[in-house]
């Protein structure tokens, strides 16, 4: 019994053995077949046809030393100037006085949290819109199609997209900011204001559209003071001190908005005052 047990035992450690030296050599033929083949491609392609793809990163000079890129540098440029998108939209559009005059208007009314945020943001954005239609005309037939239907590169399209916002800019902020910039970086005078660099432009224009909303503000918050001013002084004669005037008031204040047609005075005051 002893030596049947050790017969078999003997047999199956040959078999094994056998077997996993079989397997080694397989794997070892296989790696050496694929170190040819990763060979025979690195030295030019013999067995396998190189496939020629885009160029990634290539800068083209013109006759007139202009610099054209690549496809793809032009997609990373693109993707890039998205995140700037939000802060382009407040610089150099009529969003901010827009939005400042609608909160300073909710404020007046007494109201907290109606109209939303989400409202006066969208309201905002649509209004934007449509006091900005002229400039995006203008930027996509003088920038945008000759740049689709490659007639002028992308540096060229970007110059050209930037004289209509600067226009825009220029009619809507006070000579007195571009000289407060103009003294704080200690720039040297332009000789025309289409000259203005947008480093100097950006910043007096937000700064001309704050105080245009806040004028614009404070004109709406006079008819709402006098009806709380006249509310808590009747409350006062009355004897109610515990009552809050802003209770009473506030349907006054949402009575005589609605019946002077608020909102499309607001409106219409906001984009007449960027001529439209």
């Amino acid at each position: 019994m002893f030596i049947r047990r050790f017969f078999l035992f003997f047999f199956l450690s040959v078999f094994f053995s056998v077997n996993a030296s079989a397997q080694t050599s397989d794997s070892d033929a296989a790696g050496l077949g694929i170190a040819e083949i990763m060979l025979s491609q690195a030295e030019g392609g013999r067995s396998v046809g190189a496939i020629p793809g885009l160029p990634a990163l290539t800068v083209t000079t013109g006759p007139d030393g202009s610099e054209d890129y690549s496809v793809t540098l032009q997609i990373l440029m693109f993707m890039t100037m998205l995140t700037f998108l939000p802060a382009m939209l407040m610089m150099m559009t009529s969003f901010t006085r827009i939005i400042i005059v609608f909160s300073i208007l909710r404020q007046a009314l007494g109201l907290q949290q109606s109209p939303s945020n989400q409202i006066l943001i969208g309201l905002s954005l649509f209004l934007t819109l449509f006091i900005m239609s002229p400039v995006l005309e203008d930027i996509n037939k003088g920038a945008l199609q000759p740049y689709i239907n490659e007639e002028i590169t992308s540096i060229q399209a970007l110059k050209l997209a930037e004289k209509p916002l600067k226009k825009f800019m220029l009619a809507n902020t006070r000579e007195t900011d571009i000289d407060l910039f103009f003294r704080i970086g200690e720039i040297a005078a332009v000789a025309s204001p289409e000259d203005i660099p947008l480093t100097v432009l950006m910043p007096a224009f937000v700064t001309s559209e704050l105080k245009t909303a806040f004028q614009i503000g404070f004109i709406i918050f006079i008819p709402f003071l006098v009806i709380d001013i006249v509310v808590a002084s009747v409350l006062m004669a009355m004897g109610m001190m515990m009552l809050s005037p802003l209770i009473i008031s506030l349907p006054f204040k949402i009575m005589l908005f609605v019946l002077v047609d608020g909102w499309a005075l607001i409106i219409g005051t906001l984009a007449a005052s960027y001529g439209i």
